[in-house]
């Protein structure tokens, strides 16, 4: 468990670098949507990369700053680098979204291409921390960037008692999950003493078909043997570190771990374009996807939709056939 007060302290600290994402309520649906897509470097991955790097010691900046990525967490590394002066490099798949890439070089990373899939990518940005000394800045493994991720959950609570339309009790928080940072930070933000709630909440992971690992774990203790498919929702594939903190804190704290498939995920792509013209990639429509199949059926709901680096093509391509 992340001390709660290490979610307030996040907040305060990254308030002057990152901005408050909307909130919006669809009363047909009896959904709210918040829009992470928005954030800077398009995911809320910036939160955590940010809170984690704002405490590291100049020591450990000095040193440099390796990460693995399938694209936004790189971002939001290379966006602290920038901030910070220190060098980052990024150990990303040969198979990663190719503006992604792009984006992550702009902000000034040295992205090192990996063959193989974010699993090998984060073994190879593992070794190299410790062979070069590099700090080691885990997507989703790491305390203060768990904390970072759980500024989101403080920043819906605020917004959701200020909106015109509350909820008449308590959330089920649909979020999707890779490594489970976000959702690590949701879960004790929700289970935190201090937490002004409205009502019991719930809160339900979500991950594609095609990379079920997180999945595996939590349903059957185990994520080996599991079998990684080519996905829309690229930045929740892959295996998890073995012993990461997030496994225990979402093993004790959902409620329900689902998955969607790969039409499900598109389908909620071109919703999102044509319903409320957002933009959103495929590991952020991930939550909705769940919503619009029935695969989680309870109202009122709330989706994390977690970002928005879609490749242009891709998604005038997808939505062109809907």
């Amino acid at each position: 468990m992340i001390p709660y007060s290490w979610l307030e302290e996040a907040a305060a600290r990254l308030a002057p670098h990152i901005i408050e994402t909307p909130l919006v309520y669809d009363p047909e649906l009896d959904l709210y949507l918040k829009w992470e897509n928005r954030q800077l470097t398009g995911s809320f991955k910036a939160r955590g990369a940010l809170n984690k790097i704002l405490t590291l010691q100049p020591w450990e900046l000095q040193r440099g700053l390796a990460a693995a990525s399938a694209g936004n967490h790189g971002q939001g590394v290379a966006l602290a680098g920038r901030k910070l002066d220190a060098q980052v490099i990024v150990f990303a798949s040969e198979h990663a979204v190719p503006t992604k890439i792009a984006a992550m070089r702009q902000l000034g990373a040295d992205v090192h291409l990996v063959p193989g899939g974010y699993g090998e990518a984060e073994q190879a940005g593992l070794s190299f921390a410790v062979d070069s000394g590099a700090t080691w800045v885990s997507a989703y493994n790491d305390g203060q960037v768990i904390a970072g991720q759980g500024t989101l959950s403080l920043e819906v609570l605020r917004q959701l008692a200020q909106s015109p339309n509350p909820p008449r009790h308590g959330l089920t928080w649909i979020v999707p999950v890779g490594g489970g940072g976000l959702c690590a930070g949701i879960a004790c933000a929700l289970n935190g003493d201090d937490l002004p709630k409205s009502g019991p909440h719930r809160l339900v992971a979500v991950q594609s078909q095609a990379s079920p690992f997180f999945h595996a774990i939590y349903h059957q203790g185990a994520q080996a043997g599991q079998i990684e498919l080519p996905s829309l929702a690229d930045g929740l594939a892959g295996p998890v570190e073995d012993n990461a903190v997030t496994i225990p804190i979402l093993r004790r704290y959902l409620d329900d771990f689902v998955l969607v498939g790969e039409a499900d995920i598109e389908n909620a792509i071109c919703y999102a374009w044509q319903r409320y013209g957002e933009r959103i990639e495929g590991s952020g429509a991930a939550s909705l996807a769940a919503v619009l199949t029935g695969v989680v059926p309870q109202r009122p709901a709330l989706v994390v939709i977690t970002g928005g680096n879609i490749e242009p093509e891709l998604h005038q391509r997808l939505c062109a056939t809907q």
